[in-house]
């Protein structure tokens, strides 16, 4: 792999920090709180990028040192976002509702240095099979998906039996479209860093 100075993932997400340190990144994990109220109407996908860049603007204190890496993902059906369920019946609603159907996954990636930033945005479509109750309620109660946007995650056991096929990225769903990502570092790390 090509040489890249270490960067901040300003993320909690545990899923975007194991797919970058399996590509071989090094990079220092922090933290960000971000207000995610959203001005009224805004669609699915603009909603994604107005709330990474705000991680990112949220994290301008480290941009001066460091270049950093935000991220948010959104799952949504029918322009309705999915976002994390607060509780099991609403983990459960959400499940029903994608169950037998297709919808999408879009992650809005930034990346910043100093006064630069760079932003790209990622959609997969996914296919649920239609899950039976027992199905939901075993993967609700067994893996608690409270911390998942749409109450899934596409690596766990639901992912197995339940997802039939995806067009697109498979790191997009489950957090961090590595591809791109990827590539996004090494060129942005080449123009800004160098």
């Amino acid at each position: 792999m090509q040489a890249v100075p270490s960067f901040i993932l300003a993320s909690g997400s545990p899923r975007r920090k194991e797919l970058l340190a399996d590509a071989g990144f090094n990079f220092k994990v922090v933290t960000v709180d971000v207000d995610e109220s959203l001005p009224p109407g805004m669609a699915p996908v603009q909603v994604v990028e107005h709330l990474a860049r705000k991680k990112l603007m949220a994290g301008k204190t480290w941009l001066e040192k460091s270049m950093v890496l935000t991220a948010d993902t959104l799952v949504y059906l029918d322009q309705q976002i999915m976002g994390k369920p607060y509780n099991l019946q609403e983990a459960i609603a959400m499940l029903q509702q994608l169950s037998g159907k297709m919808h999408f996954v879009t992650t809005s990636v930034c990346l910043g240095y100093q006064k630069n930033t760079h932003q790209f945005k990622v959609t997969t479509r996914v296919y649920f099979a239609p899950l039976n109750q027992a199905e939901i309620a075993y993967y609700v109660e067994q893996y608690r998906p409270f911390d998942k946007a749409g109450s899934y995650g596409i690596q766990e056991w639901i992912g197995q039996i339940g997802i039939t096929k995806i067009e697109g990225s498979y790191t997009n769903v489950v957090g961090l479209p590595m591809p791109e990502t990827y590539r996004a570092i090494i060129d942005c790390s080449k123009q800004w860093l160098s």
